[in-house]
């Protein structure tokens, strides 16, 4: 029999990938959109768990506070309502993977190839990292839930009017220019390596409550910019407003390769020439016009 899996988010760029890998072949997954299940309204949550049991929850919703967002208002306080709301019934499930963000080690510093001792030597200032830090904080503390610190992630779905390499491909594909506030070290995840470790963390207990989910190397905006311009055979412009390096955004993934040996992860050319494809064919469906300003 396969196991039940409560995924939230799901009509969300990671959600939505998850329902179409090899994870929604081996388990049964179910997946509310916002409006079956406002997971922020704890009585509707309650009444949700009432009459269901799972054997594991993958949390990945959130509310996004990113340039982009339509309603970036009572972000700490939505996002961490949701968790709890989730937690209060941890006896209707087995184990909670929090799909959890970088930010825990606070974006407003220079965080280069960290590690999770690290989390805790600094809170955000801003509410998305605090509230990243709350809820690792209430994760430590609850058995069978794991946080997985995703810091860069990048794959077909995710809104490529902003992210980096989705919105570069697309403004390669159309002949503009790409274009950099500055350059910056990433660890960037391509999103189908995320599944393995899911996986894992679904069917293996965890050593610790907190795992960096990151590639084996980071990743230079420039250097990423221009395997794009390579891949897609154009001598595209790239433009950098800003000389330098920005603040690193990187983690040590030495912990999670510990936990999962033999853990392997896509080459960065091969999984951006994956992307690249996919919005080749998808090209129709995308407005140039929406590229012309960067958010």
């Amino acid at each position: 029999m396969r196991k039940k899996i409560l995924l939230t988010g799901g009509n969300g760029f990671i959600g939505k990938n998850i329902q179409e890998s090899f994870l929604a072949e081996k388990y049964e997954i179910t997946a509310p959109r916002s409006y079956e299940l406002n997971l922020a309204d704890t009585q509707a949550v309650d009444a949700f768990f009432a009459t269901r049991q799972f054997d594991a929850v993958i949390h990945a919703a959130t509310k996004p506070g990113h340039r982009n967002a339509k309603d970036p208002t009572n972000l700490f306080y939505t996002n961490v309502r949701m968790f709890e709301n989730l937690a209060r019934h941890t006896d209707r499930f087995g184990r909670l993977i929090n799909l959890g963000s970088g930010a825990v080690y606070d974006v407003s510093a220079d965080n280069r190839l960290v590690r999770e001792e690290e989390i805790g030597l600094r809170m955000g200032k801003d509410d998305h990292s605090f509230c990243k830090y709350v809820v690792h904080k209430r994760i430590e503390k609850i058995p069978h839930m794991v946080d997985l610190n995703i810091f860069g992630i990048f794959g077909k779905y995710e809104d490529w009017e902003i992210r980096f390499i989705s919105n570069a491909i697309c403004k390669t594909i159309f002949g503009l220019p790409i274009t950099l506030r500055q350059n910056r070290r990433f660890s960037y995840l391509y999103v189908a390596d995320l599944m393995p470790v899911l996986d894992y963390f679904l069917e293996h207990d965890a050593h610790f409550s907190s795992y960096n989910v990151t590639p084996n190397e980071e990743t230079e905006l420039l250097e990423a910019a221009r395997c794009i311009q390579r891949l897609g055979g154009k001598d595209t412009e790239i433009r950098i407003a800003a000389p330098g390096y920005g603040l690193n955004y990187s983690g040590s993934n030495e912990r999670l390769k510990a936990e999962i040996p033999g853990l392997k992860f896509t080459p960065l050319e091969k999984a951006i020439q994956e992307l690249y494809q996919y919005y080749t064919r998808q090209q129709e469906k995308l407005d140039p016009q929406l590229l012309l300003q960067d958010k």
